[in-house]
C-alpha cells in the first residue's frame, strides 16, 4: 500500500483519486502535483515505483500545499478566533447552528442533529373529565 507523507492512500483507484484521500488535496491540486511530478494520472497507486512516490512526495512540499495536521490546526485556530471575539459566524459554530444564513425553523438538521420531540406531561390531579 502506498504511503505518501504519512497518509495510506487506496491502492487500487488511479493515482489522481488517490491523492484525494490526503486532507487538503482536492481535485484540482492533485492534477497539478502530478504534472509537476511528471506522472501519468490513470496509473494505479499499488503500480507506482519507490522514485515516483518520491516524485509526488517532493511536489507535494515544493508546492508548499497546507495538508493534514498543519491544516486542521489552521482550521481549528481559525474557528477558535471566531469564537473568542463573539462575532456571529462565532457565535453560530459555538451553538452549533447553521453559519452561512440558512434558514432553521425547518430542515438544517445536520448541524442541529436528530429531532428532539417535547413531550407534554400531564398533571395527576387534573379533573378526567368522566362525571
Amino acid at each position: 500500500m502506498a504511503r505518501i507523507i504519512g497518509v495510506e492512500v487506496p491502492p487500487n483507484k488511479r493515482i489522481d483519486i488517490a491523492l484525494r484521500s490526503i486532507y487538503g488535496i482536492g481535485p484540482v491540486n492533485s492534477k497539478e502535483i502530478l504534472v509537476r511530478a511528471n506522472i501519468d494520472p490513470a496509473i494505479r497507486a499499488k503500480d507506482l515505483t519507490e522514485q515516483q512516490l518520491s516524485q509526488i512526495v517532493h511536489a507535494i512540499q515544493d508546492g508548499k500545499y497546507v495538508i493534514e495536521g498543519d491544516l486542521r490546526r489552521e482550521i481549528g485556530m481559525d474557528l477558535k478566533r471566531l469564537q473568542a471575539i463573539k462575532c456571529y459566524r462565532g457565535v453560530r459554530h459555538l451553538r452549533g447552528l447553521p453559519v452561512r444564513g440558512q434558514r432553521t425553523q425547518t430542515n438544517a438538521r445536520t448541524r442541529k442533529g436528530p429531532r428532539k420531540t417535547v413531550g407534554v406531561q400531564r398533571n395527576p390531579n387534573a379533573k378526567t373529565g368522566i362525571h
